[in-house]
């Protein structure tokens, strides 16, 4: 069945929201020793990438660097205590965030335009100048917050109907959420073909009811994820 209406979707045994990496063993910058290319004797070192596939780059406390090392090749020599139980704020494409440029001196505003999938950031600076694979320690968010849904404080969803105020001005005009940013701003699609990026929440009016939303947000859903659904939205 295609296009099925959410609520006539829902997960299997919930799901939330968390990080991808959930379950690596390691993250950038750990402390560990490793089996140098699969060897009997331990090396120290330090992570220098957590690759997607579940690998990790390595770079020896003796010089040499290894790509690609298994998970069962490496030992912590962190203390469990030394990581922080709260993950650093997720960034997403299109957030305002503070950056080194070429990972030197100081932070500068701007916005990311890419999220790679080694977990780095290309950057537009406010300024003009853009810097590719900056390093997620080089970089962060304007605003702060936390790895929580991003929109579990936000007033608006995807999808409602909306009046919004064009560019600051004082006339409201009638459109759509297209996007909720983790900085708890808007983007809108209006009615007349404009669209508008990060459109603050004071300068935004709901043309949803009350009623129409649930009290309680349901559980995001993914490709992949095992669901129950009603097939053509009947039964």
């Amino acid at each position: 069945d295609k296009a099925v209406e959410p609520e006539n979707i829902e997960a299997i045994g919930g799901g939330d929201d968390s990080e991808t990496d959930a379950g690596n063993k390691f993250e950038k910058g750990d402390k560990v020793e490793a089996r140098y290319r699969g060897k009997s004797r331990y090396y120290p070192g330090e992570i220098s990438r957590v690759r997607s596939n579940g690998t990790y780059d390595i770079n020896y406390d003796d010089g040499e660097k290894e790509l690609g090392v298994k998970a069962d090749l490496i030992k912590s020599l962190e203390k469990k205590s030394s990581k922080s139980p709260s993950k650093r704020a997720k960034i997403r494409e299109g957030d305002k965030v503070k950056a080194k440029f070429k990972g030197k001196g100081k932070m500068y505003p701007g916005e990311v335009y890419s999220v790679n999938r080694d977990g780095t950031y290309d950057v537009k600076f406010d300024d003009g100048d853009r810097d590719k694979a900056v390093e997620p320690e080089n970089i962060e968010a304007i605003g702060g917050g936390d790895d929580s849904e991003t929109d579990a404080g936000n007033k608006f969803e995807k999808g409602d109907k909306v009046e919004a105020r064009y560019r600051g001005k004082s006339r409201y005009y009638p459109g759509e959420i297209s996007r909720v940013r983790s900085n708890g701003t808007y983007d809108i699609n209006y009615d007349d073909g404009e669209k508008e990026l990060g459109v603050k929440a004071d300068l935004i009016k709901s043309l949803e009811k009350k009623s129409s939303k649930s009290p309680s947000k349901r559980a995001k859903i993914r490709e992949g994820d095992k669901v129950k659904a009603k097939f053509k939205g009947k039964g």
